[in-house]
């Protein structure tokens, strides 16, 4: 059985997001979505509600599995006996960290990274510029699927 890993904090997931699980669950058998939890961060969503949600927006694909992690990727992965990282790249400036990442990966645990050009509609997205327009009453309607919009917005109401 061929498995990858698509690690983020995903909060919360996007359709950029969507886009490197959609293309790598075409490519290997399992794939796992790992929530890496930073417990020195404080999320707009809590972990289990991320979860939730990534399991929603990738239930179509039928071999995604969603897990939270706390701890080292690699350490992830070698508990699951998954030999691959996929991960996106938006830019040039996302290859140097990205690089440095795959290369200590690689050479803590042997797991390999692949690297995929994220699709040019999704280039600029970030969880992070998805929070930002939403609290500022921002259409991000095109940027999530419908069910974190709703999560999203009744999440930045309570605030």
């Amino acid at each position: 059985m061929r498995r990858a890993v698509c690690p983020g904090s995903f909060d919360p997931i996007h359709n950029g997001h969507l886009d490197i699980i959609s293309r790598a669950s075409k490519l290997y058998d399992e794939v796992y979505v790992a929530v890496m939890i930073n417990k020195a961060k404080k999320g707009l969503f809590e972990v289990d509600e991320r979860l939730d949600l990534i399991r929603q927006v990738t239930a179509e694909y039928g071999n995604v599995r969603v897990e939270a992690f706390h701890g080292l990727l690699v350490d992830f992965c070698k508990q699951r006996d998954i030999p691959a990282i996929v991960k996106g790249l938006r830019a040039v400036s996302d290859f140097d960290y990205e690089l440095q990442m795959a290369q200590m990966n690689n050479g803590l645990s042997g797991v390999e990274t692949l690297f995929v050009p994220t699709n040019p509609t999704y280039s600029f997205m970030s969880s992070s510029l998805v929070k930002e327009v939403a609290t500022w009453g921002g259409d991000v309607a095109h940027l999530v699927p419908p069910v974190v919009l709703e999560a999203l917005n009744k999440r930045l109401r309570q605030s």
